[in-house]
């Protein structure tokens, strides 16, 4: 796909995610202009910024990321735009472009791979979230704060793919762990990143309730 618009991020979306952003730079307000153009125009892609900062140029960024589908752009006060978005299907940035007017990039969709779930992997996805809502719910109770409600995935819509993705949007992971969960090939090992990062989430926690 050839000079596909490109908005890099200080975060990860997930397909599926909702995604809010106020635009002010000049260079994107160019970009969104374009984008809302037309109706088959009314996306871009989203990637993580490795190193540097959202705002400026000169950053970073990291070769997956998710094709944002605009719902609505909305101008709002100071010359800005709201722009109200939905995480679409996953992509790989196989070459970038020149920045000028504004950040694009050579792309290529990148569905699930296919691939068995291993044996035992969602069981210890399951007992991971079970076990983080448990921890969470008692630091919550420390501060009167109702306790926070984890999906389980089976609970989630769509096939495993989409569950997969539903339940890391949901869970409390960093910016990194988000990376792995959409690198991962396919809803297996998506699962098998999940149960790895949930294991320093919940030591985290544990860490806190201990203090």
């Amino acid at each position: 796909m050839d000079a596909f618009p490109m908005f890099p991020l200080g975060a990860v979306l997930l397909p599926g995610e909702p995604l809010s952003l106020q635009v002010f730079e000049p260079r994107y307000l160019t970009m969104v202009d374009e984008c809302t153009s037309s109706p088959d125009r009314m996306r871009f892609g989203v990637v993580l910024i490795s190193r540097g900062h959202e705002v400026g140029g000169g950053d970073e960024r990291t070769d997956v990321g998710t094709v944002a589908r605009i719902v609505s752009a909305r101008p709002v006060a100071g010359g800005r735009v709201l722009l109200e978005c939905r995480g679409a299907g996953r992509i790989r940035i196989l070459d970038w472009l020149a920045d000028d007017p504004y950040p694009r990039a050579r792309v290529r969709d990148w569905p699930d791979e296919p691939g068995a779930v291993g044996d035992g992997v969602l069981d210890a996805v399951t007992d991971r979230v079970t076990s983080l809502g448990e921890v969470l719910g008692a630091l919550a109770g420390r501060v009167g704060r109702p306790a926070p409600v984890l999906p389980m995935l089976a609970d989630l819509p769509g096939d495993a793919g989409e569950q997969t993705y539903a339940l890391a949007a949901r869970l409390p992971l960093g910016a990194a762990d988000r990376r792995r969960v959409l690198s991962a090939p396919g809803p297996g090992e998506r699962l098998e990143a999940l149960a790895e990062a949930l294991d320093d989430v919940l030591a985290a926690a544990r860490f806190r309730l201990a203090q």
